[in-house]
């Protein structure tokens, strides 16, 4: 997808927006497409979990992740890795991201190369619950702490902890530029942490409704950004102009720093200054996942759309067979 059309399709929204306002949510005019369903003449990978990890960087903390393991993934060969923060909600087959259908579908067009995907959720002691759909938010476990810290812990959890136990039973790549990390709210500036903090390991990030706030310091990326180094990585933002718009919990008064839209738009002005390869679209959404479940698969196409196709014949085979947009 060309920044171009990106940009068209948020003015889109905005027309939306104005003939919708009286008559629906402003989220309800996104909606999931022919790649975010499952199709039965798509090899579906399989999902291995919940597994466990436990971490020495968080201490006395365990997290639930899962594991997905596409069709075509051949041990003798190295796959791509993609990891999603808040891993339950990217996984849920009736959520708003849907991930192993989107991938099913567009790792068997070779719209993104085969790729192993892991759904990693926040750590939580045990006296508190393992996240869920129902239960999730900060203050319920650990999130706050290791998602919204702008420190290396979580790089290192990431990096020190769940790639060794990953690197046990897969081949995977070594190259950043096929290790990809994503996120939405907290999550998102998670995500954008750890390719920040280690971008030896990571070089694509897909960000939703991310947090760039003041919730622990978030809202200095744009300074922190201008004034280093440029890093090798590509980044697509995701917002919605009905975000979050400034108010703390529990105060009244408006305050840039917790303004999310204000906030991501800081991001793309930064980013771009410094020559960084982006994308981002902003809609018309609240803070809601549905803008960016309904745009994942073109994010994820955006993301790998220099990935070179293999000369596998069965890869041409597979992609004659399938039209894109059919439902079937």
């Amino acid at each position: 997808m060309s920044h171009k059309f990106i940009r068209t399709y948020a003015a889109l929204g905005l027309t939306l927006f104005a003939l919708k306002t009286f008559s629906a949510p402003t989220d309800d005019v996104y909606l999931l497409g022919p790649d975010s369903q499952a199709h039965t003449n798509v090899p579906h990978g399989k999902i291995i979990g919940p597994l466990t990890l436990a971490s020495e960087v968080f201490t006395n903390t365990t997290r639930h992740y899962w594991i997905y393991v596409p069709a075509q993934y051949q041990p003798t060969n190295a796959a791509c890795l993609m990891i999603f923060q808040d891993g339950h909600a990217f996984l849920n087959s009736n959520g708003d991201y849907r991930v192993p259908n989107v991938f099913d579908n567009l790792i068997y067009r070779r719209e993104m190369p085969v790729t192993i995907a892991v759904f990693i959720n926040p750590g939580h002691t045990p006296a508190q619950p393992e996240a869920t759909d129902a239960v999730w938010g900060d203050g319920v476990n650990g999130r706050a702490t290791e998602y919204n810290e702008l420190n290396a812990d979580y790089s290192k959890l990431i990096v020190n902890e769940l790639l060794p136990a990953l690197e046990k039973d897969f081949n995977l790549s070594k190259n950043p530029d096929d290790r990809a990390i994503a996120g939405a709210s907290s999550g998102a500036i998670c995500a954008f942490t750890v390719a920040w903090q280690r971008p030896d390991q990571f070089h694509k990030v897909i960000s939703t409704i991310g947090s760039f706030t003041n919730i622990r310091g978030g809202h200095v990326y744009p300074d922190l950004i201008r004034a280093a180094d440029h890093k090798p990585l590509r980044i697509f933002l995701q917002d919605g102009l009905n975000d979050l718009r400034g108010t703390r919990r529990g105060t009244t008064a408006y305050d840039p720093k917790w303004d999310w839209h204000a906030q991501n738009i800081k991001m793309a002005a930064a980013l771009t200054e410094k020559g960084y390869d982006l994308n981002y679209c902003w809609g018309i959404g609240t803070h809601s996942n549905k803008q960016g479940g309904a745009m994942l698969p073109e994010m994820l196409r955006w993301l790998w759309r220099d990935y070179p196709r293999t000369d596998d014949p069965q890869d041409d085979r597979n992609r004659k067979l399938f039209a894109p947009g059919i439902g079937n």
